[in-house]
């Protein structure tokens, strides 16, 4: 076989030569020669989601925080403190192999979800259509494209029925191109080439049959792709980290500066001075907070996909349990999804139904496993209706339907919502069949009886699906247009049964326990939709319609939302200007969807889920994908999405307050001493133990009523938290002060040891107060592993100096007087926090803050990335498992 260099190539070339230069006939390639083209060109792929071990380790290498330490290491070996350098290399190195086996572990939890995400094409092999991987997809293959279809290669197109498609994700464009079989010389710009249809766009209408010319980074996708960066916008949750650290950068800055300037007015030893600020402001600093963060989601991931859930990034997780506003489908959602074809009506008493079946059939656009409609064919690929309709006993009797033959088909669109076929019969009389939306197809009919509107009303009030078919005879046409639906004659209708989900009524009672209002988003009847959410129990407090939504301005609009449970007949721009104007409302507002039609408003969703089983654009545009399509599954997703948050606030709350504290009276006792209050290595020490005890949290319990509703960063609570309980660990570190020197009488040695122990207790006991806004153990029970790691580092800290390593680290035995004064003072600090919690969440101010809107991660088109050259999203779709 000869290879065609790029598909401009292809593109010029008349499509018989396309085919022979590639080596395939029309029928596609055999099963054989498709794994031996696989084998030389390699996976259709763009990038990997495979967890890497070196990038992993240069992530922790990289830190700041790392840097610092280093730095202070260094410096304490060369002004003669090996052993302090040793032991702070030893702290470096047991920091880095934590966060790295913790961020390792993260990036293969997120490898194994994306193996659970598959996204699939349809072609031609050995002479029958199958579906296919799209990373197995190799030059040559013969692929079928449909509405709402992500181009999974670049494509010669072969044969094309008003193919349009959208190239914004290329050219920037946001009108759709329409597209030629026709050979067409031109030059090598994207725009240009209107003979192919290019790897990552969508088909926007119409269908199309054509070869794969070139895959992976050799498409024009490809090439752009692969030179950019695949860094992805950063979510809320990640904001709200990215404002946590600064607050700790700024304070960390005042605390370092002022307490070296303090020591060296006090005429202390400059380098001293140096060393015990840079330890000050590595003990300020959660350091093993990117580590916490990685376990939570990636536990939670794993929870998560147990419960049917995938979670394309880890970090979508928290925005996941954020939401408080569900906008979903109706079919398969609050529906079985399982189709089924009910019975024909004739638009009168005198009509024939037979009649009425067999032009419907005729008028439905499916593929079929033979390839043709011959007697026994099984549809395969198409709407849910055309296939339920098909398939379904009553149609395997028609044989009339078989005498006629297809001349032309304008296939279904959003807009028109109708599918309209040519068809001719043995002596050429032609006839164009119209089947489509009641309301299009009665619209276009040149007169409908009072009787056949009574019947549809009929069934759309017992909750049914119905398509209404209509005709019109003509004569030499060879294509259809929009414009030749017109003055038809309603045929009947075509009733469908999707029956409501006996699993949906409970768990919409769950979510709105969650706090989480769902709204009905269907291109169905509102009146059908009304009568599902009635036999589900989900009250109905109005309804508003695609047409309505398109007389109300944005103000308008989301006072209406407010007020409305069912938004039916509506597009696709209709729902995502529903999303996007209730995102203004300080609210995380989620989409459940699966078609083509969904894609813009899952986009626009702060959370946009999709299912395993949705179109491939709508899987690529979602954030999180539900392997079963099921609101029980969702609740599920949304609890752990907020038991993930609560943890990891109970990190951020226990470590900047406890933290603060130790570092605020560090600075104090500095002032008064002669002496260091804690060596730089004890201080980093310390640090790491109740660092490393906190790594247990992600396993903790969470009380119900912080799952009741969404929880966010709120970096002024965090603040007030911080300045309240901070102090209150400072009263207990210079009562440790006075013990050790007043009544003690300790020296130096001593003194670090007595305050080494006492803060490592009252800062990691802490979480068992913090953890709950309850009374702890009593009615809040922390969970065993965190309960066994909190006691277990407190148990080793106090150990510590009696071992073989308290030379060397500085320690000193402590006398057993000590030990007595230290429990009461654990005592009395644990009630003095269940005070000022009372105090302080019983405080109007305590409340976190409203959100604003959320700006910061939803993107503007299909595959916009980071900034102006980000691939983003596109590039997971394409991505092999």
């Amino acid at each position: 076989m000869t290879d065609l260099a790029t598909v401009a190539t292809a593109a010029a070339l008349p499509a018989d030569d396309v085919l022979q230069q590639l080596g395939v006939t029309s029928a596609g390639l055999s099963s054989d020669e498709a794994r031996l083209r696989l084998t030389r060109y390699g996976p259709n792929a763009i990038s990997t989601h495979r967890a890497r071990f070196w990038v992993a380790l240069r992530h922790q290498l990289g830190s700041p925080l790392l840097g610092l330490l280093m730095i202070t290491a260094v410096v304490s070996y060369f002004i003669g403190e090996q052993s302090n350098a040793i032991i702070i290399g030893v702290i470096v190195l047991l920091s880095v192999t934590m966060g790295f086996g913790n961020e390792y572990r993260a990036e293969r939890a997120a490898e194994a979800l994306h193996s659970q995400i598959r996204h699939r094409t349809a072609v031609l092999r050995d002479g029958c259509l199958t579906d296919i991987e799209v990373v197995e997809l190799v030059p040559g293959d013969v692929v079928e494209l449909r509405l709402g279809d992500i181009v999974p290669g670049d494509i010669r197109l072969l044969e094309v029925v008003d193919l349009e498609c959208d190239e914004s994700m290329l050219t920037g464009e946001s009108m759709p191109v329409e597209k030629t079989a026709d050979a067409v010389p031109s030059g090598t710009g994207v725009s240009d080439l209107v003979g192919c249809a290019l790897m990552g766009t969508i088909v926007h209408s119409g269908r199309a049959r054509g070869v794969v010319v070139c895959t992976g980074t050799r498409s024009e996708f490809g090439k752009i792709a692969s030179g950019l960066s695949t860094h992805l916008l950063e979510t809320e949750f990640q904001a709200g980290l990215r404002r946590f650290s600064m607050l700790l950068v700024y304070v960390a800055a005042v605390l370092t500066t002022s307490i070296f300037l303090a020591n060296v007015v006090l005429h202390r030893p400059v380098i001293d001075s140096l060393l015990f600020s840079l330890a000050i402001a590595v003990g300020i600093t959660p350091q093993l907070l990117p580590a916490v963060v990685s376990t939570s989601l990636a536990a939670g991931a794993h929870q998560m996909s147990r419960r049917r859930v995938l979670v394309k990034r880890l970090v979508c997780i928290e925005d996941l349990g954020d939401i408080d506003l569900l906008f979903t489908d109706k079919t398969g959602t609050l529906t079985d999804g399982r189709i089924s074809f009910m019975r024909a009506l004739g638009a009168d008493r005198h009509a024939d139904v037979d009649d009425v079946l067999m032009w419907g059939l005729l008028s439905c656009d499916v593929t079929f496993s033979g390839g043709d409609e011959a007697s026994g064919a099984t549809a395969v690929s198409g709407n849910q209706l055309d296939l339920a309709l098909w398939n379904s006993p009553v149609a395997k009797g028609q044989r009339a339907a078989q005498s006629y033959r297809r001349v032309a088909v304008l296939p279904f669109d959003h807009q028109r919502r109708l599918t309209s076929v040519l068809v001719a019969d043995a002596e050429g009389n032609q006839t164009l069949v119209t089947k489509g939306a009641p309301e299009a197809v009665l619209d276009r009919c040149a007169d409908v009886a009072t009787e056949a509107r009574a019947m549809l009303d009929a069934e759309f009030a017992a909750g049914h699906r119905v398509v209404a078919v209509a005709r019109r005879q003509v004569h030499d046409m060879a294509t259809v247009t929009s414009a030749d639906e017109a003055n038809l004659t309603l045929l009947g209708l075509l009733v469908f049964l999707d029956a409501p989900k006996r699993e949906a009524a409970p768990a919409l009672r769950r979510l709105a326990e969650l706090g989480v209002d769902v709204k009905i988003v269907t291109g169905d009847s509102a009146v059908v939709a009304a009568k599902v959410c009635q036999d589900l129990g989900l009250t109905v407090s109005a309804t508003l319609t695609g047409a309505q939504i398109d007389e109300l301005d944005d103000a308008a609009l989301i006072a209406a939302i407010e007020q409305t449970t069912i938004f039916a007949r509506v597009g696709p721009e209709q729902k995502a200007r529903l999303v996007r104007v209730r995102r203004h409302e300080r609210s995380a507002v989620a989409f459940l969807g699966d078609g083509v039609n969904d894609a813009l408003a899952l986009h626009a969703a702060d959370v946009g889920i999709s299912v395993n089983s949705a179109t491939e654009v709508a899987k690529d545009a979602a954030d999180v994908i539900l392997l079963e399509k099921d609101l029980g599954v969702l609740a599920d997703g949304i609890v752990e999405g907020r038991r993930i948050f609560a943890n990891t606030i109970k990190y951020v709350l226990m470590g900047t307050s406890s933290n603060f504290g130790n570092m605020f009276s560090a600075a104090g006792a500095s002032l008064f001493l002669t002496f260091l209050p804690m060596l730089p290595s004890q201080i980093l020490l310390n640090n790491l133990l109740y660092d490393s005890s906190q790594l247990a949290i992600p396993t903790d319990n969470v009380d119900e009523e912080q799952l009741r509703r969404p929880s966010h960063w709120d970096i002024r609570f965090i603040r007030r938290f911080m300045l309240c309980f901070g102090p209150i660990s400072s009263l207990f570190d210079f009562a440790t002060f006075g013990i050790m020197l007043g009544v003690l009488h300790a020296g130096h040695d001593e003194f670090r040891t007595g305050w080494f122990v006492e803060s490592l207790a009252t800062q990691t006991l802490i979480i068992f107060a913090i953890r709950t806004r309850r009374v702890p153990f009593f009615r809040s029970t922390p969970s065993l592993p965190m309960t066994l790691a909190a006691l277990g580092v407190v148990a080793v800290g106090a150990l510590l100096p009696m071992t073989s390593l308290a030379h060397a680290l500085g320690f000193r035995v402590l006398p057993a007087e000590f030990f007595l004064a230290l429990v009461l003072m654990v005592i009395s600090y644990l009630v003095l926090i269940e005070s000022g919690k009372r105090w302080f969440y019983g405080a109007p101010s305590a409340e976190p803050a409203a959100r604003p809107h959320r700006h910061t991660r939803r993107r503007a088109a299909f595959f916009a990335g980071s900034g102006p050259t980000g691939p983003g999203k596109g590039l997971q779709r394409l991505t092999r498992s």
